[in-house]
């Protein structure tokens, strides 16, 4: 399995659950378009996610050790709409 820390900037709702707006990937980043599924653990949250670049990733957040990282990558070739979160433009 593939894993590399990443910078993400997050936004943490009223209920203080982060999730990603947009994540480095070295010099590269990439905005979320939309999250398409998300999944918790006891100390973990997996974030699937669509970025601007139509290209699948499965994020991680690590509560314990406040980290991100990338665990999945699929190169996409997404036809659906995107929505863009926390103010971003809807495109389709």
């Amino acid at each position: 399995m593939m894993s590399a820390k990443i910078t993400v900037v997050g936004y943490a709702g009223y209920q203080g659950e982060e999730r990603p707006l947009s994540f480095s990937l070295g010099k590269k980043k990439l905005r979320v378009a939309t999250i398409l599924d998300q999944w918790y653990g006891p100390d973990y949250t997996y974030f699937k996610v669509l970025a601007e670049d139509a290209n699948t990733y499965i994020v991680c957040y690590q509560r314990t050790d406040d980290e991100w990282e990338l665990v999945y990558f699929k190169a996409g070739d997404y036809t659906g709409e995107k929505f863009f979160t926390a103010g971003g433009d809807a495109t389709s």
